[in-house]
Formats: C-alpha cells, sequence, structure tokens
C-alpha cells in the first residue's frame, strides 16, 4: 500500500513520469513537442496549476509546477491521458505509453529545493549525455532566462483532439511563472540562482561523460532516434520515492519536513482506522485528498492545522 500524501494548495513539486520499459516514445520531434507543450497548456489552465520548469526527454517527462487549488491528482490524470492518447495516435503505439511505477511527485519546500530541481530539471539532457548543454535540447524544454516572464505556444494537434469539442482550443499559450515563494522584485536573482546551478550540473555531467570515455550523442542524433526502441543501458535500481526535498545543507529545514510528514500520516492512519470501524465524523489532517473527494470524509481546515 502506498504511503498517503498530503496535498496543500500552494504547494510547489517536482515531477516525473516515465515511459512504458524506457521506449524512446518522446523522442524529441515537431509533433510530439506540440501534442506536450498544448496538452500542457490545456491541462494547467483547467485545473490553475502553474508551470516553472519543464523538460521532456525521450523517456520521461520533468515538470515543476505549483498547485494553487490543491488538486494535483486531478491535474495529473487530465494531463497523463491527453498526452498518452496522442501519443498513441502519433506514434501509432499499441498498448500503454506510460510505465506502471507511479508518478514521482516531490514537494520543494525551501528556495534552495527550488533552484536544485529546475536547474536538475533543464540539466537532465546534459546529465543523459545527449548534448553539452541544456539550451541545446531539441524537445520541449524552458530556458533559465523564461521563468517568470516567458510562455510557449502550441496550436491543436491534428491528431485525437476534436476541434468541435470547444474544450480543445485552436491554439493554448503556456505561461512560464515565478515560485510562488519568490517575489518580483528578486526574480533576477531567483534566475542567477538557477544558472548557477544549471550550469555546476553541467560541469558536473562534463565531468561524468569524460571518466566514461564517451561522448555526447548530439541535437541532431537525438532527433533521428526511433521512437520504437528502449534504452539499452542498464538502469540503476532506483531508490526510494521521496517525499519532499529541502536542498543541500538544509539539515534544519529536512528535520522539520520530516516531523511534518510523519505527523500527517501518523495522524491519516488513525482517521482511517477509525473510519474502517465505521465512525464517518471522523476528522482527517488537512491536506486528505483521497478521503475528501471520492468518499466526502470530513478534513481538518487548514487554518486550524497551521
Amino acid at each position: 500500500m502506498s504511503q498517503p500524501r498530503e496535498i496543500a494548495p500552494g504547494a510547489t513539486y517536482l515531477i516525473t513520469h516515465r515511459t512504458l520499459r524506457r521506449h524512446l516514445l518522446f523522442r524529441p520531434d515537431a509533433a510530439i513537442t506540440q501534442l506536450l507543450i498544448y496538452a500542457l497548456a490545456v491541462s494547467t489552465r483547467r485545473y490553475s496549476i502553474e508551470v516553472h520548469a519543464l523538460c521532456a526527454m525521450s523517456t520521461h517527462l520533468h515538470l515543476v509546477v505549483t498547485d494553487v487549488n490543491g488538486v494535483l491528482p486531478r491535474f495529473l490524470q487530465f494531463f497523463h491521458r491527453i498526452v498518452a492518447l496522442g501519443t498513441k495516435v502519433l506514434r501509432a503505439w499499441e498498448g500503454p505509453v506510460w510505465d506502471h511505477e507511479a508518478t514521482s511527485v516531490v514537494r520543494l519546500l525551501t528556495r534552495a529545493a527550488v533552484v536544485e530541481k529546475i536547474a536538475y530539471v533543464l540539466a537532465n539532457p546534459v546529465a543523459a549525455g545527449l548534448v553539452p548543454h541544456a539550451h541545446e535540447w531539441p524537445g520541449a524544454k524552458v530556458h533559465v532566462n523564461e521563468i517568470g516572464r516567458g510562455a510557449l505556444y502550441a496550436a491543436r494537434p491534428s491528431v485525437y483532439l476534436d476541434p468541435k469539442n470547444p474544450q480543445w482550443p485552436e491554439e493554448a499559450t503556456l505561461s512560464l511563472t515565478l515560485p510562488p515563494t519568490i517575489q518580483h522584485d528578486s526574480a533576477e536573482d531567483f534566475r542567477h540562482a538557477v544558472a548557477a546551478e544549471l550550469k555546476r550540473q553541467e560541469t558536473q555531467a562534463h565531468a561524468d561523460v569524460r571518466r566514461q570515455g564517451s561522448g555526447f550523442l548530439g541535437a541532431e542524433q537525438a532527433g533521428k532516434v526511433s521512437p520504437y526502441e528502449r534504452v539499452a543501458s542498464l538502469e540503476a535500481p532506483r531508490g526510494h520515492n521521496p517525499t519532499f526535498a529541502v536542498g543541500r545543507k538544509q539539515g534544519d529545514a529536512w528535520r522539520v519536513a520530516r516531523a511534518a510528514v510523519q505527523a500527517f500520516r501518523t495522524s491519516y492512519r488513525a482517521a482511517l482506522e477509525r473510519w474502517r470501524a465505521g465512525v464517518r465524523d471522523v476528522v482527517f489532517p488537512a491536506g486528505t485528498w483521497w478521503m475528501c473527494t471520492f468518499h466526502s470524509a470530513n478534513v481538518a481546515d487548514v487554518m486550524r492545522a497551521v
């Protein structure tokens, strides 16, 4: 059984979801990039999700977003469904598009965590040995200088989406916002911090490539691989799926965050045990989503829980 997860309005997350068995279904080409940006723009507008960073790799997607209204599961379900069905048509693909493992959702609790994870998202193609610099990646992505002031645009894909359905506009705009913890008067400092961390991660990736005696594949070759192939290299066993991140050298913040997660889970399990015993007026902790959405369970008021 998966651990209960707090879904809090206004929380910022790093989200990662992989294709089935590391197939290269999201190989960067114009059609898949159009689908991904359009689907993300429509989905985020529908659920009031703010996007700060994204990078579409051939085998997985990375997003850094803020869930304004505390509806992240709804957004993920809708967005992933559009992407999957559109990809199946574009690639003439039979069977599932997404990996069977759950989407990785990591809550970013500090400015340091947001800086590091946005840089991580942007640096992903470099760390994978695909291009020497993040801006060279040909897939859907965000540039550092676009965060908080840029936008991505995509026309409605010609496949799967019904042009007569009003929920699929002819063109969709994806605005790239600042994380809520960053004030507009400090936006430039924030972008500089992300750029510096991105450079650090790129430098580390270059060192790793040299140590392995290999080179970068290059943007042109990355766009030519078959989307029906799988990544051939061995993948390191996946460790635990983290719930939150606070950034490097943030020991005090990490201890506070761990205690908060443990308190939420303890309270949730106690409430669930009473619910299963038939006590329908039990109050679940603030941030409970599933029981509230699908069983109309009582949930503690956020202000009262602070």
